[in-house]
């Protein structure tokens, strides 16, 4: 038997078009990858979306693209992950599921303590799944499931968590191997990196979802597992070449031309550029730096899109040599401390402006409703 497994779509997670379009269009081609490998079935171990409510837009598409997967006689099975799942308990996996167009394969019983889970079951396969939920929480419980036994079939695991095999050196809560219940297969999703430690894999994204996954993978992927003679096949889905350029800046000064003469010794036609400005300005400020001019050069270039990163140029002028009095309030010393140094009306917005950005996501809010009410409430602070 041969399954397909993917993860990590993040349908909708882009907010510039032309790179939500390509997530799509990376989602298509990976349907389009199990119609031609004619697989028994689909797995998608979880962010099918990048919320648990995306755009109808998004839905739209996405609702296309499983139904050519069911008219091709593909059943597809999922859990939800850390973006799409909701506490509580609705969201669009739902519909989906509802219309008959995949299986949610969460069935969880607690019983003395402990998570059992029953299993789906298709074709001599027994499919068990335990959603993903945000900052890990689902660890903990992972740690007392059980599952109840199907002899003789074959078993698959489907997880959104973080296994200790990959978590390296990072400070986070991880899943023990070990404590897991044995599976033939362990279809994992939320590490966004294509991962293998014997029968546990991770497929990594079918798009990257930001820019760092953009200058680390390029593009998707996916796999397709064969159970016959313990193979799996990994299927590369690319759809536009990704051009890094890192540029040192010391003067903001000649940094456009100095980023521009970098753009002329690349062919950028039909590719997205990552440019990423590093350095310590000695001269000029950031707004020196004329990106909307370079962005222009990209076009007539007839790039795909282009996204910079200017985290890592620093200013000598925004560093704050000072001694913080009040380190129990650290924020508010430091605003009062660069107000002190840089006497400005514009101050007086600094705190009521971080409180207008710093609100949350309420549950059931859209992105696009939760991008407007943060717009509506800056403008108030910034009177316009």
């Amino acid at each position: 038997m041969r399954f397909a497994h993917l993860a990590d779509v993040h349908l909708g997670g882009w907010k510039q078009p032309e790179l939500q379009a390509l997530n799509l269009q990376s989602f298509r081609m990976a349907i389009d990858n199990c119609i031609k490998e004619k697989v028994e079935f689909a797995l998608v171990a979880g962010d099918l979306f990048d919320t648990a409510f995306p755009g109808i837009e998004v839905l739209k598409e996405t609702f296309y693209e499983f139904k050519r997967l069911k008219e091709s006689g593909i059943p597809c099975f999922i859990i939800a992950g850390s973006h799409d799942y909701s506490v509580s308990g609705k969201t669009f996996l739902d519909v989906l599921e509802k219309a008959g167009f995949c299986k949610n394969v969460e069935d969880v019983e607690e019983r003395n303590g402990f998570l059992y889970l029953s299993p789906t079951l298709y074709k001599g396969v027994a499919i068990y799944g335990y959603p993903g939920r945000k900052s890990g929480l689902e660890i903990p419980d992972l740690r007392r499931v059980k599952i109840n036994d199907s002899p003789g079939f074959y078993k698959i695991f489907m997880l959104h968590t973080t296994l200790d095999k990959v978590k390296g050196s990072l400070p986070i809560d991880a899943i023990e191997t070990d404590l897991l219940p044995h599976a033939d297969y362990y279809a994992l999703g939320h590490i966004h990196i294509d991962f293998q430690y014997g029968n546990f894999v991770y497929p990594g994204p079918v798009f990257p979802n930001n820019f760092q996954e953009l200058e680390d993978l390029s593009h998707g992927g996916m796999y397709i597992a064969d159970t016959e003679n313990n193979s799996l096949k990994r299927i590369e889905l690319k759809i536009k070449e990704v051009i890094p350029i890192e540029v040192h800046i010391k003067s903001a000064l000649i940094a456009t031309d100095k980023i521009i003469a970098e753009l002329e010794k690349r062919d950028v036609e039909d590719k997205i550029i990552l440019l990423r400005v590093k350095g310590e300005l000695e001269t000029g400020q950031h707004s020196d730096i004329k990106f909307s001019q370079i962005e222009d050069f990209t076009k007539k270039k007839k790039a795909y899109f282009f996204l910079k990163n200017t985290h890592e140029l620093k200013s000598k002028e925004m560093e704050l040599e000072v001694e913080i009095q009040d380190k129990g309030n650290i924020e508010e010393e430091a605003l009062k401390i660069y107000s002190e140094k840089n006497p400005s009306d514009l101050n007086l917005m600094i705190s009521p402006l971080m409180e207008a950005l710093s609100i949350e996501k309420q549950e059931g809010e859209t992105s696009e409703a939760f991008t407007k009410r943060i717009l509506e409430n800056s403008k108030k602070v910034l009177k316009f």
